[in-house]
């Protein structure tokens, strides 16, 4: 009986300690961190990074509008929410984003002004996308590219005119908003 109750206990335990392994999604694309040091102030930004092919397949997707729909929230990368850190307190337009961590997405647009999302609901797969806890959502610049981009991409650049830019790219769209540190 000891030892029946001994093999049981034994299991359990290693049934439980599979559990967090068992509970993680299975990534499909590449994930990337970038991070620039603007105006003295450190941005850090994590996302996923999907392809224009459907995995497994050769088939080119067609992304805005199909893939990602215009004018719901998308959450901007794929797999895990994608993430944004700054150590200082950033400036996009007129709205203040705090020191802190977010959750960033996106809702696109064809023919009205596309916003960025700046979420405080933290953590998660990406979908579905929780817009119950915006901080803010601030306005994109949308500009066609002159060359197509085949994988989802973010950057972060220091802006000419003073602070920075956030740019995603994707198919032949770009979208971008510059930022500057708050005093």
């Amino acid at each position: 009986m000891i030892k029946i109750l001994s093999t049981l206990a034994i299991t359990t335990a290693a049934m439980i300690g599979t559990l967090p392994v068992m509970a993680q999604e299975r990534h499909v694309s590449p994930h990337e961190t970038i991070s620039s040091v603007i105006e003295g102030n450190r941005v850090t930004i994590t996302y996923g990074r999907p392809y224009t092919t459907k995995p497994g397949t050769t088939d080119a997707r067609k992304i805005w509008g199909v893939l990602v729909p215009y004018d719901k929230p998308w959450r901007m990368g794929a797999d895990e929410a994608t993430t944004l850190i700054t150590q200082k307190p950033i400036v996009l337009g007129t709205t203040i984003v705090p020191a802190g961590v977010y959750t960033l997405y996106m809702v696109p647009s064809e023919s009205g002004v596309s916003k960025l999302a700046f979420s405080t609901h933290l953590g998660g797969w990406g979908i579905p996308v929780d817009t119950t806890q915006d901080l803010c959502q601030v306005d994109l610049t949308k500009d066609a590219l002159d060359k197509p981009v085949d994988q989802f991409t973010m950057g972060l650049a220091k802006n000419p005119a003073g602070g920075g830019v956030l740019k995603l790219s994707w198919e032949s769209t770009q979208f971008s908003v510059p930022f500057t540190v708050a005093k």
